[in-house]
């Protein structure tokens, strides 16, 4: 008889325990799921304190002595451990070999943190992506490191991919006295996709398969000495022993791979009550891959980060909440309460919070991209970065003179986060305009890459990174011009909640730089001043909870005249 646990929405307290610093999103297109061959992975580093950045770390060819270790999250000073003879350049969450590695963070069991360690997350990524060249030399590296040094964050997922294999690795440390991680790494099969969103999502796996399944010695021991486990080994469950789901990890986290799932493969919409939080049915979980009806697209993924549950009973842009503008988002804090009960705001994929997201690409026989953007995914595009570069392009770069509290000339972060902010204030309106030049924009660099991978066959080492760095350098500052040109032309076009008529859309005015105010429908006097200006109002939902919140009030009546 299978095993039902139904939760209340009184538990929805729960999600909001979910309080990493990042709280982020991946999705895994493995080569056989790809309409080009190759590995894709997605990142969206979501946090309200991270500045968005593309990390650029050069080789090394002679290293010695120590390196310091920095918490990613608050820039911490932690400690030191060797530095390695030969290391790896690094662009973001990828290296020169097409090695991709992300993250979201699962929390699990608050006991099992470490204080004393060394290894936060975050140094684990980018010190492993410095020193592996494939996804299981990486998970290796991960587990080597941890377990030397001690892992000072609480639990993970990892994304691990290269040109061949995409894993799974789920780790958390063992407490403040036992030094080390316990963990599990599964191969996703080609040909499926897979994907995990803030909670932890491997259940039971091999023992005896180490071509796709790897994992800690003492990974089941430790948890029947803590007392999380009883059963028999086979049915050993690593995310039921270290991160219990309830409702915020299913409304909150896998909700998200849900959709993502949903969306390219049959069949999902059997576990909705799952991603609702509404019952966890023990024998018939949402599975850890899919196989997608259809081979994915680059373009196709790209999309997928800036789901907002359309089109399912979560659609956030349905209720009202979503204001008079069809608002898909929900300001902080995630829950509230009224008359004694608590409620949720939705957590979709798309989230304004977003410091930079990514689609690692890695293909086999040609050089890696990152596909490279930097807040809100739903509002803002990717450019192409190849992962040879020698040098970040300067409105990504991590020193341009801009931070999260300071407004630099050329960054790229805060160009975007104007125009996204803006957004936000008549989103049914301005969002279409701006999904109009993403679209533009990242299918010219889809064909561009296409005409740069023929450019450079045949180069020599030295030519091929100094050409893909140019390239990757000059498509991105112009992306970041044509946003700057957004951003006055969406100034123009809806200041104070009109919206001024137009002889011509908003592709010719951003995208060929023709920033010209004559581009809007002037009177005709020659003093460049509007006619024609659109009034559009509201919504009919919100019209309609005005009314009935105030209507008594603002109803216009017969005026009676006294004499």
């Amino acid at each position: 008889m299978k095993t039902l646990f139904k939760t209340i929405l009184l538990a929805v307290a729960a999600i909001y325990a979910l309080t990493p610093s990042h709280a982020c999103t991946n999705f895994i297109i493995t080569k056989g799921a790809s309409t080009d061959g190759s590995i894709m992975v997605t990142y969206a580093a979501d946090s309200h304190q991270l500045y968005g950045a593309l990390y650029k770390h050069n080789a090394i060819r002679n290293g010695k002595g120590m390196m310091d270790v920095t918490e990613w999250d608050s820039g911490k000073y932690l400690g030191q451990i060797p530095q390695v003879p030969v290391t790896y350049s690094t662009v973001g969450n990828m290296n020169e070999h097409s090695l991709i590695i992300t993250e979201t963070t699962f929390g699990g069991r608050s006991e099992l943190y470490d204080p004393k360690g060394i290894m936060d997350y975050g140094s684990l990524i980018y010190i492993t992506l410095q020193r592996a060249k494939t996804a299981r030399e990486a998970i290796e590296i991960i587990a080597d490191l941890a377990n030397t040094y001690g892992y000072a964050s609480s639990g993970e997922s990892f994304s691990i991919a290269d040109t061949e294999e995409a894993w799974i690795m789920e780790l958390i440390g063992k407490g403040p006295d036992n030094k080390g991680i316990v963990w599990v790494a599964r191969r996703i099969p080609d040909g499926y996709i897979s994907a995990h969103a803030n909670q932890a999502r491997i259940t039971t796996f091999p023992l005896n398969d180490k071509e796709n399944c790897l994992y800690a010695e003492d990974v089941i021991s430790f948890a029947r000495q803590q007392g999380y486990f009883s059963g028999k080994d086979e049915e050993f469950s690593f995310c039921d022993a270290y991160a219990p789901a309830d409702f915020g990890a299913l409304r909150g986290c896998e909700a998200r791979v849900w959709a993502f799932f949903r969306t390219f493969a049959e069949g999902m919409d059997r576990y909705l009550p799952y991603a609702m939080g509404h019952e966890i049915d023990m024998q018939d979980r949402m599975p850890l891959w899919v196989k997608p009806s259809k081979k994915i697209s680059p373009k196709q993924l790209f999309d997928a980060m800036r789901d907002h549950y359309e089109g399912t009973p979560m659609d956030m842009t349905k209720d009202l909440g979503a204001g008079g503008h069809n608002l898909p988002y929900r300001w902080r804090p995630m829950s509230f309460e009224v008359d004694g009960v608590t409620y949720m705001n939705e957590r979709a994929t798309a989230t304004q919070q977003t410091g930079f997201w990514m689609v690692g690409q890695a293909r086999p026989g040609k050089v890696g991209i990152l596909w490279f953007g930097v807040d809100d995914a739903a509002t803002s595009c990717l450019t192409p970065i190849y992962c040879n570069i020698t040098k970040a392009p300067d409105c990504f770069a991590e020193n341009n003179g801009s931070s999260m509290l300071e407004i630099g000339d050329n960054s790229a972060f805060w160009v975007f986060n104007r125009v996204t902010n803006f957004a936000y204030m008549r989103y049914d309106m301005i969002s279409a305009d701006i999904s109009k030049v993403v679209d533009t924009w990242e299918n010219s660099m889809l064909r561009s890459v296409e005409a740069v991978d023929m450019q450079i066959a045949g180069m020599n080492d030295k030519k091929l990174r100094k050409h893909l760095t140019h390239f990757s350098c000059t498509t991105a500052q112009k992306m970041v011009d044509c946003w700057n040109r957004l951003d006055r032309y969406l100034l123009i076009k809806y200041m104070d909640g009109n919206v001024k008529s137009e002889h011509k859309d908003v592709l010719s005015y951003v995208i060929d730089g023709n920033a010209s105010a004559t581009h809007f429908v002037e009177n005709g006097n020659g003093k460049q001043i509007p006619d024609k200006i659109q009034f559009p109002g509201y919504n009919e939902k919100w019209k309609r909870a005005v009314a009935e919140d105030n209507g008594e009030i603002l109803k216009q009546v017969e005026t009676v005249i006294k004499k």
